[in-house]
């Protein structure tokens, strides 16, 4: 319908609608033509009808592809998320409500059988479907007298991803598969996981899918060399004295216990061990200090953790706010907020506190800091500042002290008995070594390193090993 003027002839109907000018549905233009005895009266170009179209289109599909002739689209939220590459990742999350159901008793809580499905927009693959209170309304889809290698074969098609190359088994239990991400059957960090679980007859009750699951061309191969008999030394350098809470005597324990880290294949270097990567924290480790005080009233302001995101946002993929990186000028202003906020709230601390890092978060700028002089307990004491992006002046702020002065109450360590080189011998045969895939975010690429560990700690008030699991 491309060229279509006004007075033309077109075959009988009351509306058409014609996409043209477009590569992508994203950016397709809709025309509107509304007709009179065959001929073209008027019409309206709409890119609002676009997203519109896009958005019934995802929503069908969705609908037909898991059953969901029985329910009915209750409500819908996009939300955005920056990946590890700082790349922005654009989500649709649908919440389906059984037919039978009209009212919401309560706004905090999906009824059962709900069914919540998140779409990744930007490739159109389900991130998760699940089915509140694992009870499902849905027909047609089953998986009942289906094995682990029918049940991988649905993961490959819906994922993209090839069995043990990307995703391995770690877990089959009766209708409950879990895998975890790899590179050719090595784990990989940040580590991802699959899910999926179904009931008795077969309906599907949860699946999701979350990481990142690197092509090969994020990947620097090489072949396995480490050993732990060639980095003893590194690995006793390892081994620290801390103070670990028990619970359920309300007891504080002094032990010596192994801080996880990543090897490089090479030995040429080490990567810490977290458990949430954040590419975007720039490093700062300054010592935060002043010598006048600013003692006044600090008002919180409310903060909002969820963004509030257009549908024209998603199908333009406008990159998110947070992707963009801070400025020097923007760091300096930050480091100031900080020092003025500390000024104010925390004004006998001075030289107390160290600023490690800056990021953006939600629109606005995070600093994290810690206690400067390090204790040898599990969980240090941590600050955390929100500053307003546009005036650089902290809004709110969060410190963990409460937390801690809960292990005020608990029974002090005994006295130590034994030292690091005794400790070391009493747990040498649990220490592990595994290779792994790790992402550098310098070099933006997942390499090979070894990942030196152990699940014990020794007392080091009587030399006892005792399991973390048993803490």
């Amino acid at each position: 319908m491309v060229g279509v003027n006004e007075g033309d002839e077109v075959p009988h109907m009351f509306m058409i609608f014609a996409i043209i000018e477009s590569k992508s549905i994203v950016n397709r233009t809709f025309v509107t033509l509304f007709i009179e005895k065959s001929k073209v009266k008027y019409f309206i170009k709409s890119e609002v009808l676009c997203v519109n179209v896009r958005l019934k289109a995802l929503t069908d599909s969705t609908k037909q592809k898991f059953g969901l002739d029985n329910y009915y689209l209750h409500r819908h939220t996009f939300y955005r998320k920056l990946n590890i590459f700082n790349e922005t990742e654009y989500t649709l999350c649908m919440e389906w409500f059984p037919t039978h159901i009209t009212e919401q008793e309560d706004e905090d809580l999906n009824p059962e059988g709900t069914a919540v499905i998140n779409i990744n927009v930007n490739n159109g693959m389900y991130e998760s479907v699940i089915f509140v209170g694992g009870k499902s309304y849905a027909s047609g889809n089953t998986f009942k007298d289906l094995g682990k290698i029918e049940i991988v074969k649905w993961i490959e098609n819906e994922t993209g991803l090839i069995y043990e190359k990307q995703f391995q088994l770690i877990l089959d239990e009766e209708r409950d598969y879990r895998f975890q991400e790899c590179v050719d059957g090595i784990p990989v960090s940040p580590s991802g996981n699959i899910a999926i679980k179904f009931d008795e007859e077969g309906n599907l009750t949860e699946f999701y899918k979350y990481g990142h699951y690197p092509s090969k061309e994020w990947v620097t191969e090489e072949s396995y060399s480490l050993s732990l008999e060639d980095m003893e030394q590194l690995v006793k350098a390892q081994l620290k004295l801390i103070e670990i809470p028990a619970y359920d005597q309300e007891v504080l324990i002094l032990a010596y216990g192994l801080e996880e880290i990543y090897v490089t294949n090479d030995r040429k270097s080490t990567i810490p061990f977290e458990l949430i990567v954040n590419t975007r924290y720039i490093k700062i480790d300054k010592i935060m200090d002043w010598t006048s005080l600013n003692v006044q009233m600090f008002e919180r302001t409310e903060i909002s953790w969820i963004e509030d995101v257009t549908i024209e946002q998603v199908f333009s993929n406008e990159p998110h706010p947070d992707s963009i990186p801070l400025s020097k000028l923007e760091q300096e202003k930050s480091i100031h907020a900080v020092i003025e906020f500390l000024r104010n709230v925390y004004p006998n601390d001075s030289a107390d506190w160290t600023l490690k890092t800056l990021h953006r978060d939600t629109g606005n700028i995070h600093a994290i800091l810690k206690v400067h002089k390090e204790e040898n307990r599990a969980f240090q004491r941590k600050l955390l500042i929100i500053i307003d992006a546009q005036r650089f002046q902290a809004i709110n702020y969060m410190d963990n002290e409460s937390l801690l002065e809960t292990f005020h109450l608990f029974k002090a360590p005994d006295e130590i008995t034994i030292n690091n080189e005794e400790a070391f011998e009493q747990i040498r045969k649990r220490i592990t070594l595994e290779p792994y895939y790790v992402f550098n975010s310098e070099q933006q690429r997942y390499i090979l390193c070894g990942k030196i560990d152990c699940n014990y700690v020794v007392n080091a008030s009587n030399g006892e090993a005792i399991s973390l699991n048993d803490l």
